[in-house]
């Protein structure tokens, strides 16, 4: 018999216990008990710790441990695995864990989750796969997804979600209201009420909280924002991303090709492109492509060959710049020392350049006018940082080797070499948009030959016309 507490008969809800309270959520002291249930295969206690989390929780802690214990936690759980954890995965995790789940655990976990989240897992899914998920949804769900599934690759109508709430203009407030109590949306977040006409087309849209302070008799007409931000289904998420930011948007509707309200956009789903777009660009101007820790070695070397390749390409072509004053470095050995200097200032300082301008670039910060004011002030921080380095680099060059004449031409070569760096910074991410190549992903190649030749031609074959 289990003791109730004290003021359990007055209806008052027992506080939790401190303990309670300080473990909940993947604190370091739950997630080091998990781990120490794992090594002692206390599979009762792993459950009576992982029930409580949140499933965003559940869902950092699989991207923490390994494949293996990924493969015992799913087992554990069998049937009654959490749905709500798949969408709040990595992709490769998510993936790992698909397959690992019984097709008809998948197939009953697909109803419980919001339709954007059932098509982020469905997308990712192999044909026969996808089919039994499909086939597993009620009828009308099942078109939704595959309707979803037809537009566009990171289109508005893949991230959409088709759970809302949509009303005529000429009903009352109170008859909403009424609405809103009748049907079963308790378990559904929403926060903006569509507005339709009987064609399907969206005419306003209305706040919850203008809802609930106005009159029960007044009309939605009368109450509903009719200065609407339809987005269509085509558009890119990336866009879509720009306009929440820009707008500062919460959720916003969605439109078909015929402009009929098709579903609705919310901003965590936003959060989550925003995120996946800087990702994409920080690894894309490291050159390693799309890739994870959990990435295999052939899907790596996949990603990160190809431009170790084009890297090596530009690196012979920096070599034959240097090639050409063999006989000058030989005869000045100093030269071989220094010139690696003038080249590593010149490409960090172009990169520093080129990550300014792509991200203004992502975020639609360039116009002409902008990209004239940008170039210049780079140009005058290159030429500031030019005079700069150029006496430091003289002075500790003439410190080395003693030799004044050598120290004036690094001077000389890393001023030209930092201008350059900050000139070609600025129009190489410009020149690639218009060329319809993604800056991101091609910029530091570019900006590193650039720099290195630059560099090299200046350092060395000053030293061939005024040293020998």
């Amino acid at each position: 018999m289990v003791d109730l507490p004290e003021n359990a008969d007055r209806g008052v809800p027992e506080k939790p216990a401190p303990e309670v309270a300080s473990m909940y959520g993947l604190t370091p002291k739950v997630e080091a008990a998990i781990r120490d249930c794992f090594a002692s295969q206390q599979w009762r206690r792993l459950r009576m710790l992982m029930d409580p989390l949140h499933p965003a929780d559940k869902a950092d802690l699989l991207e923490r441990i390994s494949i293996d214990e990924i493969q015992i936690l799913v087992s554990q759980y069998g049937n009654e695995f959490d749905p709500e954890i798949l969408p709040y995965l990595d992709e490769d995790v998510r993936e790992d864990v698909v397959e690992m789940l019984e097709p008809d655990v998948l197939a009953a976990s697909l109803p419980e989750l919001d339709s954007d989240d059932v098509v982020t897992i469905a997308e990712e899914l192999e044909p026969e796969e996808l089919d039994d998920a499909l086939a597993a949804l009620p009828a009308r769900d099942r078109v939704l997804v595959e309707q979803s599934l037809s537009y566009p690759e990171d289109s508005a109508g893949r991230l959409m979600q088709r759970e809302m709430v949509v009303v005529p203009p000429f009903w009352t407030v109170g008859q909403t209201i009424d609405y809103l109590r009748s049907t079963e949306l308790d378990n559904d977040d929403f926060y903006l009420i569509m507005v339709t006409d009987t064609a399907g087309h969206p005419v306003g849209e209305v706040r919850l909280n203008k809802l609930l302070c106005a009159q029960r008799p007044r009309r939605i007409s009368e109450i509903m924002d009719t200065d609407i931000r339809s987005l269509p289904v085509t558009m890119d998420q990336e866009e879509v991303a720009l306009l929440f930011r820009r707008y500062g948007m919460v959720t916003t509707g969605v439109v078909d090709n015929e402009g009929r309200l098709a579903g609705i956009i919310t901003l965590d789903d936003i959060i989550d492109v925003i995120d996946e777009e800087a990702e994409e660009d920080l690894m894309a101007l490291a050159g390693v492509s799309d890739a994870s820790i959990r990435t295999s070695v052939l899907e790596t070397l996949r990603g990160r060959t190809p431009w170790l390749f084009v890297n090596l390409l530009t690196a012979i072509a920096a070599s034959i710049v240097i090639g050409f004053f063999e006989n000058t470095i030989e005869k000045i050995v100093a030269l071989a020392v220094l010139m690696p200097i003038v080249a590593s200032m010149g490409g960090n300082a172009g990169t520093q350049t080129i990550t300014v301008a792509v991200r203004a670039i992502a975020m639609r910060e360039f116009s002409p006018k902008l990209a004239v004011t940008f170039g210049l002030r780079e140009l005058y921080v290159g030429v500031i940082n030019g005079v700069l380095f150029a006496g430091v680099t003289a002075l500790l060059s003439y410190i080395w080797f003693g030799q004044a004449d050598i120290a004036l031409l690094l001077a000389v070569a890393m001023f030209i070499n930092l201008i350059v760096a900050a000139l070609f910074g600025t129009l190489i991410p410009l020149l690639l948009v218009k060329s319809g190549v993604d800056p991101a992903v091609a910029s530091s190649v570019f900006i590193t030959t650039i720099t290195d030749v630059i560099g090299f031609l200046v350092f060395l074959g000053l030293a061939a016309l005024y040293l020998l």
